[in-house]
């Protein structure tokens, strides 16, 4: 009877544990999916914002930044570091270093110096401005017009529209990486710190002057204003015996912004006036 019960008390926790772990997993993904979903509407492209990706006379190249899986090795060495390390070009070096095990290691100690890297970056702030650089103006006088006149978007110029970091910084290229890849899962928006707008580009969606009036279609290329903090620090790789692991000493930090264009789209304003502008 006492081990019956026994038994019964036991089935009763184990259920009871899995409920509670279930409810926890459950709060869990949804906690998730609301700011998922919420990122997801901050970040959302505006009615007025249209890509122009097909229509773009001049293609411009994918921006592929994928996060660089590191190798066993490499997983091995970043779990010793006491800061994260996030550098992409860092990782890749660590991929392609090669330790072997010595069986008669005892005793070996070396400490080999990697340089000044910097090794992660925090977002602390990230926010989209859809009118970040005007890059065209198509007009038309409609002013001895009887009847409406209709205007559509036509790329005047070649545009260059370039981003770029809002301070200097050591390893200016590594902490662009950093900061792009960051923007990049944030916003879910093809981002590149230089896109190109082709002269004769041209998108169908029609703008009614009506007569009496100028009219004046603007376009601006958007971008996201991305800021946080870079940490820095000198690398040192450490063997002792068969162990190794990663010291990273004179940590410093610093804080960064920058301007990324979003790629191939184009954010219309439409203006109608009496008098010229």
């Amino acid at each position: 009877m006492k081990a019956a019960l026994t038994g019964l008390l036991s089935c009763l926790l184990l259920f009871t544990n899995g409920m509670i772990s279930y409810a926890e997993e459950k709060a869990e993904k949804t906690e998730e999916k609301a700011e998922t979903s919420e990122v997801s509407e901050k970040f959302k492209v505006p009615n007025s914002v249209m890509n122009i990706t097909k229509e773009n006379t001049y293609p411009n190249p994918t921006q592929d930044l994928p996060y660089l899986q590191p190798s066993d090795l490499a997983q091995q060495l970043i779990d010793t570091s006491e800061v994260p390390i996030e550098n992409p070009d860092l990782i890749r070096m660590l991929n392609e270093t090669t330790i072997s095990d010595a069986p008669l290691a005892f005793g070996y100690r070396a400490t080999i110096y990697m340089g000044q890297w910097p090794l992660h970056y925090e977002s602390s702030e990230t926010s989209a401005n859809w009118e970040y650089q005007k890059i065209n103006t198509n007009m038309y006088d409609n002013r001895g017009g009887k009847a409406a006149h209709q205007i559509h978007y036509q790329q005047e110029a070649e545009k260059h529209v370039k981003g770029g970091l809002t301070a200097k910084i050591e390893s200016a290229e590594d902490v662009k990486k950093m900061m792009l890849l960051k923007a990049m899962q944030k916003t879910n928006l093809p981002l590149s710190f230089q896109t190109i707008i082709g002269a004769g580009t041209k998108k169908d969606q029609v703008y009614n002057i009506a007569p009496k009036r100028l009219g004046y279609l603007y376009g601006y290329a958007p971008a996201i204003n991305e800021k946080g903090k870079v940490t820095f620090g000198e690398v040192y790789l450490v063997l002792k015996g068969n162990k190794r692991s990663l010291v990273i000493k004179n940590v410093t930090s610093q804080g960064i912004g920058a301007w990324i264009p979003i790629q191939d789209h184009v954010s219309f304003g439409f203006v109608v006036s009496e008098r010229p502008r």
